[in-house]
Parts: structure tokens; sequence; C-alpha cells
């Protein structure tokens, strides 16, 4: 599945100016190894090539929002390699990271060569200043979220609890009956959805949507985000 690797090259993008430096060092076959039997997670991501900065930058903010997490680009959901389509792919990602992210985010791209093909590894730290937002070939910025191996579009609780979690002011919540009879319906129902507690509670969604991002701020509750639907449990 994987050749010999005999360089590796080391391209580290920096905020401000935008520079390149290069290390070049002989590597063992154990690093690439180890991330390809791993395979995707919430933490790695395998793209076969790049053709979007903007679906690129879905990926990135997704990482930057949740714990970090490393792209191979060049791999195949298989496992397989193919290596880079062309150059322009380590420029994409540098141009997704820089123009489509917001805020911008700082990645470190490792070019690795297996055989004769170049395989790019690229590190997305933890962000610093989430939530961190991607632009769709609309213009639209949109937050999203890493869910095992997924990048999800993130709900309004979910960016809210990003910026509470994020800020200098911290959360009190009032312990109201409405708070009592939801934690006693999560309780005997093992979980709620925000239409459940507009429903439960006679409230608006605005006012469901605060309560619940008070109570995951303060880790009374959990979110838990799929393709479909978005709810919550007791944490």
């Amino acid at each position: 599945m994987v050749g010999k690797i005999k360089w590796m090259c080391v391209m580290l993008t920096v905020r401000s100016p935008t520079l390149f430096y290069f290390i070049f060092a002989r590597m063992s076959l154990t690093h690439i190894q180890q991330l390809l039997l791993a395979g995707e997670s919430e933490t790695l991501d395998f793209k076969q090539t790049i053709s979007s900065a903007a679906k690129i930058a879905k990926t990135m903010s997704a990482f930057a929002n949740h714990k970090g997490g490393t792209l191979l680009v060049g791999v195949t959901d298989k496992k397989m390699i193919c290596g880079i389509q062309s150059e322009d792919e380590k420029y994409m990602l540098d141009m997704a990271a820089r123009f489509y992210c917001k805020p911008e985010i700082a990645i470190e791209i490792k070019e690795w060569e297996i055989g004769n093909k170049v395989v790019l590894e690229a590190f997305i730290p933890e962000g610093e200043h989430k939530p961190y937002y991607a632009k769709d070939d609309t213009g639209k910025w949109w937050a999203h979220i890493r869910v095992k191996d997924q990048s999800l579009l993130a709900s309004k609780v979910v960016v809210d609890v990003l910026k509470r979690q994020h800020s200098l002011r911290g959360t009190v919540i009032q312990y109201t009956d409405k708070e009592k009879d939801l934690l006693k319906f999560i309780e005997t129902k093992g979980k709620v959805t925000l239409k459940e507690v507009c429903k439960l509670l006679n409230i608006s969604r605005w006012r469901a949507q605060k309560m619940l991002v008070n109570l995951v701020s303060v880790g009374v509750i959990r979110s838990h985000t799929t393709e479909k639907t978005e709810f919550f449990t007791l944490s």
C-alpha cells in the first residue's frame, strides 16, 4: 500500500506576512503508516484531491472548532495512496485557511514523497478564537463541527455555546421550574430536541435555545449533532 518515503518537506504558513519555511529531513515510514492504519476520525480526514477551497475550508473550520486535526491529501477513503494531482493543491490549502476561514487559521503543511507520489499532510490546530466559520461557494459563512469522521453544520445552539465558552463573560443561569421540568423530562426520556423543549415548556424557540445554551455551557447537559437532527442529553 505504501512505498518507501524518501524525503519530507515541512511548510509552515504564518499569519503575517505570508511566508513559507522549508525544512528537509529523512523520515521513517512509521508516521504515515500510523495515520493510514488509524483511519478517518474526529481528528483525521483523508482527501483524494482538493478541487475547491470552499469545501476544504469546511473541514478546516470543523477541526478548529473541535480539538484540531490532520488532513491527508492524496489518499483515498480506502486508505490507498494516489498522490496529489497538482502542486496547486498545496496552495489551495493555504488559500482556504487564509481566505475561506474566519478567523484565519494558521496551518502547517508537510509534503511527503512516497515512491513517485506526493502526499500532503496538513495540521489544523484547535482554534483559540472559536467559533470558526467557512465561506461557501455563494459567499455565505457557516460554522461546522467535527462529529466522528464527518464535518457537520453547527446549530445555533452549538455556535452560541462556542462563543460563550471562549468569552470572558461567565454563565449565570436561573434554575426555575422550567429548567427543573426540562431536566426531569430528559432524565425520563433520555434525550430531548429543541422542538420538544418548545412544546414541553410552552416557550418560544429563542427562549428554548437560550436555556439550552446556558445548560450546555455549565455542563449540565450535552449537545449531540447528527446529519439529520440535534438532541440533548444529561451530561
